[in-house]
């Protein structure tokens, strides 16, 4: 069984899902798993595991991760992003880019956010966008998440465009739901691009397709990155990280769960 970390830079419109059976057809029989869902109009870094890879499936859910985000103000949807059905509108107040950066740099540190309605979330076993989308509304906890930087780009009105590096668990559309709010209006997601997962960035990633080029050569990037993974971002040979194995897996998870 071949193991190797493969970073996909996911496009617009599939699922997470479907990049999964888009790569599983390249790879045949071995074992596929991803380490954090993207939303279907969402794009950026994806994390695929293969073979003894999926063993570090854990640790990399648990991984910190950053965003470029494009939030709309005047219109609010039932599912929080573009997507969605717009249930509210409201007059979008005359707002200074210092005023926004200010509310922005507000959110940072650690609060409680309760996970919306559309989110893959389960509950009682059920995803919780299985029930939304059945207008079944039911109580969710608040979780506590962590974010660590909010940084202010540019307003374009009626478009804030910002990046957020953030924990675990955090959902940018209900963020964006909450920006509207301090702001004096409503607001929805309207794009949103993930840049990293832990150590991994867009620099280290690729299309489906562009894998699907060089299959050798992904297969020999994807196996590096393996190596990398299992180190914690230390210099680990091939030779050592095939002779841990699975215990050199249990260390990294150990070394960056939260």
């Amino acid at each position: 069984m071949r193991e190797a970390l493969f970073v996909i830079d996911k496009i617009p419109g599939p699922t997470s899902f479907d990049v999964v059976r888009q790569v599983k057809r390249l790879v045949g029989d071995t074992k596929v798993g991803h380490t954090g869902s993207l939303d279907p109009f969402a794009s950026g870094v994806l994390i695929l595991l293969l073979g003894r890879a999926t063993k570090l499936s854990n640790a990399l859910l648990n991984a910190d991760k950053s965003y470029l985000a494009t939030v709309k103000l005047g219109d609010s949807t039932d599912s929080m992003d573009r997507t969605g059905r717009v249930d509210k509108s409201m007059p979008v107040p005359e707002l200074t880019a210092s005023e926004i950066e200010k509310v922005l740099k507000g959110f940072e540190g650690e609060w409680l956010q309760t996970p919306p309605m559309y989110s893959a979330k389960k509950i009682h076993g059920v995803r919780l966008y299985s029930l939304a989308r059945q207008n079944i509304n039911v109580r969710r906890l608040p979780i506590a998440v962590q974010l660590y930087r909010m940084d202010f780009l540019k307003y374009e009105a009626p478009f804030i465009h910002f990046e957020v590096h953030c924990s675990k668990g955090t959902y940018i559309r209900s963020l964006a739901d909450d920006l509207g709010k301090r702001l004096g209006t409503v607001a929805h997601l309207h794009e949103l691009r993930r840049l990293t997962c832990g150590e991994f960035t867009l620099a280290d990633s690729g299309t489906v397709e562009t894998l699907a080029a060089d299959l050798p050569g992904a297969f020999d990037r994807g196996f590096h990155n393996y190596v990398r993974a299992v180190g914690n971002g230390r210099p680990v040979c091939a030779s050592s990280a095939k002779a841990f194995g699975e215990a050199s897996v249990v260390i990294y998870e150990c070394s960056i769960a939260r």
